[in-house]
C-alpha cells in the first residue's frame, strides 16, 4: 500500500517541465504527507487540452457516499481490481489524475522489534506521478463539492518486496499523457500502464520513526537514520 509520502521539490520550472503544466500555483514543502489531507494532483481539461494542477483530499469519497469519511479507507486501490469494484470503475475511465510526489514510505517487517519506516525514492529524488482515479462528491446539506483522489498499488518490485507486498504505481514520464487522455474512456486499454517501476531506478533507506506521527511535518523525516 502507500500511506504516506513527500513532495518537497516544488520549483515551479521543474513541476511545469516534469507534468506539462502551464501554470504551477505555490505549494508548501510536504514530508509527511498522510491520509484525508490535501495533496498535489495533475489532471488534463477536456475543453482546453491541457494539464492543470489541483488540490484534492487524499481518500476517494465515491459520489453515492453518504459522509466523506469512508475516504479514509479508500486512499488506495488495486490495480487488478479497478474495473470490477463500483467506487473505482467508472473514474477509471473518465477521472485519472497523477498524484504529484517526489517520495514515499513503507515499513520493513522485523523477526523481533517494532517495523522499520523506510523512504523510497526514484531516479535520484525526482519529482514524480503516482498513478491516481478522482471523484466530485457533493456535501448534501451545503452543496459543496468535494474533489477527492485515491493512489493505485500493484504487486512490488525486487526493491520493494522485501519491504511491503504492494508498491504504489509510478508511472515512467512517458506514460503520463495516455494516463491522463480523457478521450481514452477504455479502462482496459490503460490497465497496462499499471506496472511496478523499474528497480533499479529506486532507492530505500531507513529513516527516523518520529515519521510515523502523521502530525510531524519536518525535513528530517527524509534524512537516513543511523
Amino acid at each position: 500500500m502507500c500511506g504516506r509520502f513527500t513532495l518537497t521539490q516544488l520549483d515551479p520550472d521543474l513541476l511545469s517541465a516534469t507534468f506539462s503544466l502551464p501554470d504551477v500555483p505555490d505549494l508548501s514543502p510536504r514530508y509527511n504527507i498522510a491520509p484525508t489531507q490535501p495533496v498535489a494532483t495533475v489532471v488534463r481539461d477536456a475543453e482546453t487540452d491541457e494539464n492543470a494542477l489541483l488540490v484534492m483530499r487524499w481518500g476517494l469519497i465515491p459520489h453515492w457516499a453518504k459522509d466523506p469519511s469512508i475516504g479514509s479507507k479508500m486512499i488506495n486501490a488495486r490495480s487488478e481490481t479497478l474495473a470490477e469494484k463500483p467506487s473505482f470503475r467508472n473514474a477509471l475511465r473518465y477521472r485519472r489524475c497523477l498524484v504529484v510526489a517526489d517520495g514515499f514510505y513503507e515499513w520493513r517487517a522485523q523477526r523481533d522489534g517494532p517495523k522499520i519506516p523506510m523512504y523510497i525514492t526514484v531516479d535520484d529524488h525526482q519529482p514524480f506521478g503516482f498513478a491516481g482515479l478522482y471523484e466530485r462528491w457533493t456535501e448534501p446539506e451545503s452543496g459543496e463539492t468535494v474533489l477527492s483522489c485515491t493512489i493505485i498499488t500493484t504487486a512490488p518490485n525486487a526493491l520493494m518486496a522485501p519491504i511491503h507486498n504492494r508498491m504504489p504505481v509510478i508511472l515512467p514520464r512517458e506514460h503520463y499523457g495516455a494516463w491522463l487522455d480523457p478521450s481514452e474512456t477504455d479502462g482496459a486499454r490503460v490497465l497496462p500502464l499499471l506496472q511496478p517501476y523499474p528497480a533499479e531506478r529506486m532507492t530505500a533507506y531507513p529513516v527516523s520513526r518520529r515519521v510515523n506521527a502523521p502530525t510531524v511535518d519536518s525535513p528530517d523525516l527524509i534524512e537516513r537514520a543511523g
